[in-house]
C-alpha cells in the first residue's frame, strides 16, 4: 500500500523484516506484528488526480478517482495481542480483514470480528495468499457467511490461468474488467481486459464473472431499495447496471446499522496482485470520519453524543422537571455549561502509550473535534490534572515527522506528557486554563476495555538492590501495556506478571530485560498451600517466663484449637465471658476471659487488671499472638487455614502482676496457640488454592474440555450453559435470521469438489459458545492457556478468580510435596 500509494520507493517484506510498520526488533525476529504501528498515506497519489467532488458526480466516477488521506493502523493477529487490536478498534472508523486463502476463516479472525461488532465498526474482507497451494477463495467466502454470520458480496474473483491453475489476475465483478499482473512484477503494471474480450480468450472464467455479477446484484436488490430500482431501470439485466451504481449501494449497505453485507475481494500481496483494488474499495465503501455516529461521552452520569455536546443540547439531570426554589441554580448551571463548552477547542482520546528510547514517552491520540495544537494546555479529565504538549508528531511506523496540529479525524502523537494513559480523555480549551471550566470536567469518551488475564509467570529480581530499578521498569511497562498485571503474591513474595498468553509475556520480558535494562529473570509460580487439622486438640497451657533486654516478662495462656466448620456451631454456656471474637486468613480467633460477664467490662478491668494493663491491651496481644502462631503449620510449615483457635485468659492463673507485659501475654498465646497445634500435627494435611474458572467454548469442544477438567486436572464442573458474553456480543445478530451458506454465491475452488465443501460447511453455522464453569485447583491452571487453545483448535478462552482452599487428596498432597523437594 504504501508503495503504491507513492509513500515508499521499496515494497517491504515480512519474512525479511523489512517493512515500515513491523519495526520492532522482536517483530523483525519472529516475523509477526506484535504492537500496532499508525501511518497516514493518499489513496491515490494526489499527482493523479486533478478532479474535483463535482467532476465526480457529473461523470459517473467513485470516490477512488480523487485523492483521499488514510489514517492506516496495522494491528497484530496473535490471540496473544488481542489488546493491541482492542485499542485499535476503539478509535478506528472502518477496517480491512485479512483472510488467509489456505486457512479460512481462523479462530483470532472471529474473536476480533466480534470485537469490531461491539464498535459497530464497518469491515471489508481480503482474501490474501491465493497464490498458495492449497488455496480456496470459495471456501472461505462459504466460512465468512458461516463463521462470521454475515452475508460475503463477493466484488472480486481469482483468476486461475493456464492447464497448471495458476493466480495471476482476479475479475474485477463490479466493473466487468478482468485486472491481470505481470508475474514477478513490481505490481504496478496492470493489464486490463474487458468481459467482451475474455469471452473470446477464457469463456469458462468469463461465464463465472457473469454469474458473480448476477449473485453480486440479487444480494444487493435483497438489501437496498435504490439497487431494485437500478435493476428495473435497466430491464433487469443484471449486466446492464452501472459500476458506480453497485459501489454506492455497496457502500449503503456497508454503512447501515443492521447491515450483514461483507464485500469481500481477493488477491497475494506476497505476489503484489490485488492492493491497488483493495485501496480503492477502502476509498469507495469505508466511511470518512464526518460519516461515522457521533461518539458518546458520559458527562457525570449524563450520557450524550460529542457533536450534539457541542451544539448545546447538554441536558442537565433534574431539569426537565425543576422544582421552584432550584429554577435559578439550574439555569446558572447550564448557562456554566454552554460556557464552557464554547471555550472547549479539541477533544480526544489517548488510546496507546509507548517508551520510545529517543524522544521519550509518545502519546497516540484520536482527535474527534477541534484541532489539538502544539503547545496547548490539556486537562486529563480521568486523572484530574493538565500538562502541556509541547511537541506533536504524525507518526509514519517508527518515523514522526512533527506538525503543528492534529485536526478532527485525524491521529497522531504527543511527546512529553508524564500522566496520560490508554483510555485518558483530553480536553483542551480557550484561554489556557489549569482546569475544566464547568461540568465539563467530568466528561469521558468511550473507555477501552481491558480483558482479564490468562497467563501468569514469576519476575524474579537478581538481587535486593535492583527492586527499585524493577518497580520502575514494571510501571513503565504497564503504563504502555495495560492488559499486562502486577501483583505480589503475600505467601511467597513473588512478584507474579500475568498476561494475555505465553508469548505475550514472553515478549514483556523481553522488552523489560532489553529495553529497560531490568536485572531480573522470568520463574515458575510458586503455589501458596496452606495446611488444616481434621481433629480437636486437648486444652493446652503455657506459660511464657523470660528476661528479655534486662526486663522481665512473664504471663500464661491456655488454647485449643478444632477444624473450622462452615456451619456455625451453637454457642454453649461457656460462650458467656467471649471477650473477642474474629475471622482472618480463613481462620476464627475467640479470646475467653473467665468471669468478665459476672463482673461486667468496667468492673472487671477496675477490680482485677493492673494500672499498665487494659482489656483492649490483653485482646490485642493475645489476637497478635495467635495469628504469628498461625503463620508456619505444624507439619510443613505452610500458614494455617480452616482452624477455629479458643484462647483463655484467666486473670487468676496467667496474670503475674508488673511482670505481665503485652509482649509476655502475646508471645504467651503464640506459645499455648503452638504447642496445640502439634498436638494434632498427625491429623494435618495440606490444603491448595481452588479458582472459580469460566471456560468459553464451541459446542464442538465442549466434551474434550469438561472430561479434561475433571479428569486430568482434578477439577469439578459447576454447570454448563450458554455464552452470556458471547451471545451479549452477537445480540444484534441473534434477532435475524440464520445465515443459510447453501445461498450464498462462491466460485468453484480448483481441485476442489462443492459437494464436499459443502458437507464440510453444513454444521458450522450452529456451532453455538458454551460456557463451562468449574472449580480446578490453581496449580492446574498455570500453562492451561496452552493446552485449552490445542483442545479447541484455538477457539476457546477462560477467565479465573480465587474462589477458596480446599483439602487435597493424599495423591495430590504426595505429588506436590514431592514436587517442592526435588524428587
Amino acid at each position: 500500500m504504501l508503495y503504491y500509494s507513492g509513500f515508499t520507493r521499496r515494497i517491504g517484506d515480512v519474512d525479511d523484516g523489512s517493512t515500515v510498520t513491523d519495526f520492532l526488533p522482536a517483530e523483525r525476529a519472529r516475523g509477526i506484528t506484535i504492537q500496532s504501528a499508525a501511518i497516514t498515506f493518499n489513496w491515490p497519489p494526489e499527482n493523479q488526480s486533478a478532479l474535483s467532488l463535482q467532476d465526480l458526480e457529473k461523470k459517473g466516477l467513485p470516490r477512488s478517482a480523487l485523492p483521499h488521506t488514510i489514517n492506516l493502523i496495522d494491528t497484530p493477529g496473535h490471540a496473544d495481542f488481542t489488546f493491541e487490536v482492542l485499542r485499535s478498534l476503539r478509535i478506528l472508523d472502518g477496517a480491512v480483514c485479512i483472510l488467509d486463502g489456505v486457512a479460512g476463516v481462523e479462530a483470532q479472525t472471529e474473536q476480533v470480528w466480534h470485537q469490531a461488532s461491539t464498535y459497530n465498526i464497518p469491515r471489508i474482507a481480503y482474501v490474501n495468499k491465493l497464490d498458495r497451494e492449497g488455496a480456496a477463495f470459495g471456501r472461505t467466502v462459504k466460512e465468512i457467511g458461516s463463521r462470521l454470520g454475515g452475508w460475503p458480496a463477493v466484488c472480486q474473483i481469482p483468476w486461475f490461468q493456464g492447464a497448471d491453475r495458476k493466480f495471476g489476475g482476479v475479475g474485477d465483478i463490479i466493473s466487468l474488467q478482468c485486472l491481470h499482473w505481470e508475474e514477478r512484477g513490481d505490481g504496478k503494471q496492470i493489464a486490463v481486459s474487458k468481459l467482451y474480450d475474455l469471452e473470446q480468450s477464457d469463456p469458462q472464467f468469463a461465464q463465472e464473472m457473469k454469474n458473480a455479477r448476477v449473485a453480486l446484484v440479487e444480494l444487493l436488490s435483497e438489501h437496498d431499495d435504490a439497487m431494485v430500482e437500478s435493476f428495473l431501470e435497466h430491464d433487469e439485466d443484471h449486466l446492464a447496471v452501472e459500476p458506480i451504481e453497485i459501489w454506492e449501494s455497496l457502500r449503503r449497505c456497508l454503512l447501515g446499522e443492521t447491515s450483514r453485507i461483507i464485500p469481500t475481494f481477493a488477491g497475494a500481496s506476497f505476489r503484489n496482485i490485488g492492493v491497488q483494488p483493495l485501496l480503492d474499495a477502502v476509498v469507495n465503501l469505508l466511511p470518512s470520519p464526518t460519516e461515522r455516529p457521533d461518539p458518546e461521552v458520559s458527562v457525570g452520569s449524563t450520557k450524550i453524543g460529542l457533536q450534539s455536546l457541542l451544539d448545546g443540547k447538554l441536558v442537565l439531570e433534574g431539569a426537565a422537571k425543576p422544582k421552584h426554589k432550584q429554577k435559578k441554580k439550574l439555569a446558572s448551571s447550564s448557562s456554566d455549561a454552554n460556557a464552557a463548552i464554547k471555550k472547549l477547542e479539541s477533544c480526544a482520546l489517548a488510546f496507546k502509550v509507548v517508551n520510545d528510547a529517543r524522544r521519550g514517552v509518545l502519546v497516540y491520540v484520536r482527535v474527534y473535534s477541534g484541532a489539538l495544537d502544539r503547545n496547548a494546555l490539556l486537562f486529563n479529565t480521568n486523572l484530574d490534572v493538565s500538562e502541556r504538549a509541547p511537541r506533536i508528531f504524525k507518526m509514519y511506523g517508527n518515523d514522526a515527522i512533527e506538525v503543528q496540529s492534529i485536526p478532527a479525524g485525524h491521529i497522531g502523537v504527543i511527546a512529553g506528557l508524564k500522566f496520560a494513559r490508554t483510555g485518558d480523555t483530553l480536553l483542551s480549551f480557550s484561554g489556557n486554563k489549569q482546569t475544566a471550566p464547568g461540568s465539563l470536567s467530568n466528561l469521558q469518551l468511550r473507555p477501552i476495555d481491558i480483558p482479564p488475564p490468562v497467563f501468569f509467570t514469576s519476575v524474579e529480581m537478581h538481587s535486593l538492590s535492583e527492586e527499585k530499578n524493577l518497580q520502575e521498569s514494571l510501571a513503565l511497562l504497564l503504563r504502555e501495556d495495560p492488559s499486562l498485571h502486577v501483583t505480589v503474591d503475600e505467601d511467597s513474595g513473588q512478584t507474579l506478571l500475568s498476561g494475555m498468553g505465553e508469548l505475550h509475556l514472553e515478549i514483556a520480558s523481553d522488552r523489560l530485560i532489553k529495553d529497560f535494562k531490568a536485572k531480573a529473570s522470568m520463574g515458575r509460580i510458586e503455589i501458596g498451600y496452606r495446611e488444616c487439622i481434621s481433629e480437636t486438640s486437648p486444652p493446652v497451657t503455657r506459660i511464657y517466663d523470660k528476661e528479655v533486654a534486662g526486663r522481665k516478662g512473664k504471663a500464661g495462656c491456655s488454647s485449643i484449637v478444632q477444624p473450622l466448620y462452615e456451619i456455625e456451631q451453637p454457642e454453649g454456656p461457656e460462650d458467656s465471658d467471649v471477650l473477642f471474637t474474629g475471622e482472618k486468613d480463613g481462620n476464627r480467633i475467640s479470646i475467653i476471659t473467665p468471669g468478665l460477664m459476672s463482673r461486667g467490662m468496667a468492673q472487671f478491668a477496675k477490680d482485677l487488671l493492673p494500672p499498665h494493663l487494659s482489656l483492649s491491651i490483653i485482646q490485642n496481644s493475645l489476637y497478635n499472638g495467635c495469628l504469628a502462631a498461625l503463620t508456619r503449620g505444624p507439619k510443613h510449615a505452610f500458614p494455617v487455614h480452616s482452624v477455629d483457635v479458643t484462647l483463655t485468659f484467666d486473670v487468676t492463673q496467667h496474670l503475674f502482676g508488673k511482670d505481665t507485659t503485652p509482649s509476655a501475654i502475646s508471645a504467651a498465646a503464640r506459645l499455648a496457640t503452638q504447642s496445640a497445634l502439634k498436638e494434632v500435627s498427625s491429623s494435618s494435611s495440606l490444603m491448595e488454592p481452588v479458582m472459580n474458572v469460566a471456560i468459553s467454548v464451541q459446542e464442538s469442544s465442549l466434551g474434550a474440555v469438561a472430561h479434561d477438567i475433571s479428569s486430568s486436572r482434578g477439577g469439578h464442573i459447576v454447570s454448563l450453559n450458554d455464552d452470556d458474553e458471547a451471545s451479549s456480543s452477537r445480540e444484534t445478530l441473534s434477532e435475524l435470521p440464520q445465515i443459510d451458506v447453501s445461498k450464498i454465491y462462491a466460485p468453484p475452488d480448483p481441485f476442489t469438489s462443492s459437494t464436499s465443501l459443502d458437507t464440510a460447511l453444513s454444521g458450522m453455522s450452529g456451532n453455538q459458545s458454551r460456557t463451562i464453569i468449574a472449580k480446578v485447583p490453581l496449580k492446574e491452571m498455570v500453562g492451561y492457556l496452552k493446552h485449552l487453545r490445542s483442545l479447541t483448535g484455538g477457539r476457546g478462552t477462560f477467565v479465573m478468580s480465587v474462589d477458596r482452599f480446599e483439602k487435597m487428596s493424599s495423591q495430590r498432597e504426595k505429588a506436590a510435596l514431592s514436587e517442592m523437594m526435588g524428587l
